[in-house]
Order: structure tokens, then sequence, then C-alpha cells
């Protein structure tokens, strides 16, 4: 029987194929035309492995570990090769759990546990295990079975956290992926075979070690390792929070809202953030000095309410905070700088008035008194309102935007006058032992609530600025957050199972043939893993309020 032949169009050309030839047989006749290896494709529209055979005619677009679903395909499958090859040396019977936590510079902070001794020459063990992986091409397969099955099968190889999750899910199938006799799940697609991962290290650090991967963009070339001590002393203290309560992972959480409610814990978090607040401010009175108390984070870290509170706590401690946005020192939009894509660059420090912001302040500083300026979003022009200012010996002043922490804005300000703070919303919890949320996840869902509600922006236009927003921080913000004298993480354990309540019916409102489609889908398949809690206990002074509504300071 002759076999049918299906018309595939790839960058405007038409080709023929046969019917239930895999997509990898179609990539490696593009190999050559693209700027890094093919690790999924489009299908009219649809994502897919490569693993996946041509059933129709159809419109096909690659996906490279250039790009960001590659990139983060090429992140979990090396994850797998990992596990595999950990398991692979010390035998299962050494190892109780393997734990992957959170970014740590380019790579991944993981730990183990059980009668295996990490080291270095148990390390290099598994490094050489992993290169032998890579060398011999494995398949990773994929097989769906039930969720009662995985369930079972969870249980079986000691994955309890996978056990518990699948509890609350109402889906009837889930994938599993496998390298030979190794099983696991994963949220998102995988690489065909293990050949893909040519790029890794791995290195001892902390109480664990690090997964060291390429950066986003450069998918041929390994980073130096260079951490970075504060921001992972931050994440793991609340890793370790996390721990006590009993809530590292989204089915320990799903447990504790099911059978006790979400009210303890709320008052917990909240109260636990309130002492971090309080603290920083009587640091900043113990040391006196301090007049210039700089914020900065990353888009929706919650830097407002945050702000607000440590006024609140300042004033608690006998002094006079006064709030300065240093967007009010933009330049006239007329004059705002563009972006290498031609669009006004309102994330650049060139964007701010940085002469006058520092004039004003040494005139603070001095004494003097000076009339602070207010920048007219509408008309794009900075104004004076008669808002006078002079500090006396108890005042300080609270300054907010993303350039706080670059010593270029505030250049003439004596450093002993000045008090750094970073924050940003680490999230705290794990989808499971093996599949973290990313902290990028915790702050595109705040801020798609957020705009949503504050500028009448949809969920489409949302996703489509991240990556705007996201090379902005990756320029302006994390490059100095070492930098800071304290770091406050903003997130709440249960934060994101009461945003689910606000973002779905947005996401669900992006249709599927928009770009931003898949993104959404992403994000709702995501939000599955959470059972859902309502906002009405949580806080009016809450940082969750600045995105849900209902927060007692104009946020």
């Amino acid at each position: 029987m002759e076999q049918k032949m299906l018309k595939v169009t790839i960058s405007g050309e038409t080709r023929e194929y046969p019917q239930g030839l895999c997509y990898a047989d179609i990539a490696k006749d593009y190999e050559k035309t693209e700027d890094a290896p093919i690790i999924l494709v489009m299908v009219n529209g649809k994502l897919r492995e490569l693993h996946k055979q041509l059933k129709k005619d159809c419109t096909l677009s690659f996906i490279t570990t250039r790009d960001s679903i590659g990139y983060q395909t090429y992140r979990r499958s090396a994850c797998l090769v990992l596990l595999k090859s950990i398991y692979d040396v010390a035998g299962k019977d050494g190892i109780d759990k393997v734990v992957i936590h959170y970014s740590v510079g380019p790579g991944f902070y993981f730990t183990m546990e059980g009668s295996a001794i990490l080291n270095e020459e148990f390390l290099d063990k598994v490094k050489k295990r992993m290169r032998q992986i890579v060398d011999e091409k494995l398949p990773i397969t994929k097989r769906s079975i039930g969720t009662d099955e995985a369930i079972a099968l969870f249980h079986k190889h000691h994955m309890y956290d996978k056990e518990k999750l699948f509890r609350y899910r109402r889906v009837s199938k889930v994938n599993i992926y496998s390298i030979e006799n190794f099983e696991d799940y994963y949220y998102g697609f995988m690489a065909n075979h293990t050949g893909y991962i040519q790029y890794f290290d791995l290195k001892l650090y902390d109480d664990g070690f690090v997964l060291i991967l390429p950066e986003f963009g450069k998918p041929d070339e390994l980073p130096l390792f260079q951490p970075r001590e504060k921001i992972f002393q931050v994440q793991k203290e609340s890793q370790e929070w996390g721990d006590k309560l009993d809530i590292s992972t989204v089915g320990e959480l799903n447990d504790r809202i099911t059978k006790y409610g979400i009210q303890n814990i709320l008052l917990i978090q909240e109260a636990l953030q309130e002492a971090k607040i309080s603290a920083i401010a009587d640091q900043i009175v113990r040391e006196k000095n301090k007049k210039f108390i700089m914020i900065a984070g990353p888009s929706s870290s919650g830097k407002t309410t945050f702000s607000h509170r440590l006024s609140i706590q300042l004033a608690a401690h006998g002094m006079k905070p006064h709030p300065i946005a240093v967007d009010n020192y933009f330049i006239d939009r007329e004059h705002t700088p563009l972006d290498e894509f031609g669009e006004k660059d309102f994330e650049c420090l060139e964007a701010i008035d940085v002469e006058k912001f520092n004039a004003d302040m040494l005139a603070l500083l001095r004494g003097e008194r000076i009339e602070l300026p207010v920048f007219n979003f509408k008309t794009g022009k900075r104004e004076y309102r008669g808002d006078f200012l002079k500090l006396g010996k108890d005042d300080v002043l609270v300054i907010e935007g993303i350039h706080g922490l670059n010593d270029k804005l505030s250049y003439a300000l004596p450093r002993e006058n000045k008090f750094k703070i970073y924050i940003s919303a680490l999230t705290m919890v794990n989808i499971d032992e093996h599949n973290r949320i990313p902290t990028t996840d915790g702050r595109l869902i705040r801020r798609i609530v957020r705009d949503a509600r504050t500028r009448g922006t949809s969920a489409k236009d949302t996703i489509a600025r991240w990556p705007s927003v996201r090379r902005g921080e990756e320029k302006n913000i994390f490059p100095f957050q070492e930098g800071a004298d304290v770091m406050f993480n903003s997130a709440l354990i249960y934060e994101l199972a009461c945003l689910k309540v606000y973002a779905e019916p947005l996401l669900f409102g992006i249709d599927k043939g928009e770009p931003e489609y898949l993104e959404a889908k992403r994000l709702l398949k995501f939000f599955d893993y959470f059972v859902a809690v309502p906002s009405e206990e949580i806080p009016n002074n809450s940082i969750l309020r600045e995105f849900i509504g209902g927060s007692c300071f104009n946020v």
C-alpha cells in the first residue's frame, strides 16, 4: 500500500512528507538553517514534541533552544538527565529524595536526602554519568497513564510530593517521562533525546549543589558560576520557613487549605512579614544617620505597599518618613531615549533627570526647603504643585524606584546617609520536589491581575509586554541587588491559591489564535494544581491587596 504524502509548509515553502513521519525527521532537513538546535515544533499554532507524528497537511515552524519555550524545555530535560544520573550512581537505596529549590545564577540549586554522601567525588561521578547519558542520545519517552495509576506509581517510587499533588488534579490522564527505567513527571514538554543536553556543569554549594546551565539567548556556552549570596540566603530562609510550616509544595498547601482552611497560615505569613518590616525599620533607626531609604525591586514585587508599611514602622519608631517616587523625576516624555526596538525606554536611567534628583536630595540633606516635582503621566510633563519639603532631625525620605540601588542615580549623596533595600517576590513553594515555580511566574500573575484591575489592561497585553519588562529588569535591577543593605521577600505562601480566582478568567479571555495563547494555556494548566481560596480574610494592608484590590493604601 502506497504511503500517503502530506503537504508541510515551512517559512513559506511547501514540501511533501509521508504521513506518520516524526517531526524530528522533518527537523533534520532544516538543522543547518537554524542557529541553535531544534527542540520542539509548532504545528498549525500548536506546540508539539519532536516524537509526535505528522497526521495531516500543516504549517510548521521550529522552536530552538535559543527561544524562550525551547530554553525552558532544555532546562527541564537537563534536570531529568541529572536525576537519572544521581539514582544511577547512588542506587535507589542511597537516595530518599532529591529536591530542586530555586535559581542560583544561571542554574538550579538542589539538595539531597539519603545515605549517599554528597561530596566532590560523588558529584564527579554524577557528572560523568550525565555525560555518558548525553553521548548515548537516549530517547526521552513519554506515556500517558490514568491519574490513579500515576498516584500509585509515585508512591512506589517514593515520590510522595507528586502523590499528594495528583490527589487534587481533576484531569484523568498524566504524562510520565522516562529515560530507560527512570520515570518522572514534569510540568512542560521535554527534548526528544538526551543528546540535546550538551552544556552543563555541577558545583557543590552551601548544603547542596548547583546544576549550571546556559543563560537564555546563549544556548551554546556555559557561564561562570557567580552566585549572588544575599539573594540566595533570603531564598533559603523563605524555604526553611515553608518547611517549618510543613508547606514546601503545592500538594502540602492544598492539604492545609482543605483540612484546616487558610486563616491560620494567612495570619502567620502576614505576621512574619510585619516582623521583618519592623526589624528593617529598627535597623534604620539604630544606624541614626540614614536619610535616604532607597527601595528597588522588579515589576510586581509589591514595592509601593512595602514602602507604606515601612513608613508606618519608621513612624512607630519615632521617625517622620516622607515618600519620594523617583518616577516624578522623569524627563519630559518627548526627550525619553529610545531602546533597540525604537520604542521609548522609560526604564533606562537616562529617562530620569538624575542631575535634578541629586540637586534636590542634597538640598534637603543641607536642611534647605525645596519644592518637589510631580510627573503628569497624561501630559508627559514634569509639574510643580506647591509640594514643599524640609527635613528635620527625625525626618527620613523613603525613595522608591527601579534604579534605587544603582549608585549612578544617587551619585552625589553620601553613602553613609543611604540605606538600600531590595524587594522581590521569591516563590516559597514548589509544584513538587522536581518541578519548581519560577519567581517570574508569580510576578507575572500578580501583574496580570493588577493591570486588569487598575489600568484596564488585558492579560494578552500584559503577557505581550512581559519580555520587555524582563529585559529592563535584567539590565537595570538585578545587577545591583547584591549591593542592598537588606533584602525583603514579598511573596506569600498562600498567594497563588488566591490569585487563581482573579487570574483564570483573564487568561481564558485570550483567543487560541493569539501569540500569547501558549503562555496563557501554560499558566492555566499551572493553576490546575492549586485549590483556590477566597480573599475575604486577607488584611487590607497585605502586599497581596496591591494586586487584588481592597488595600488601605493608595496603590
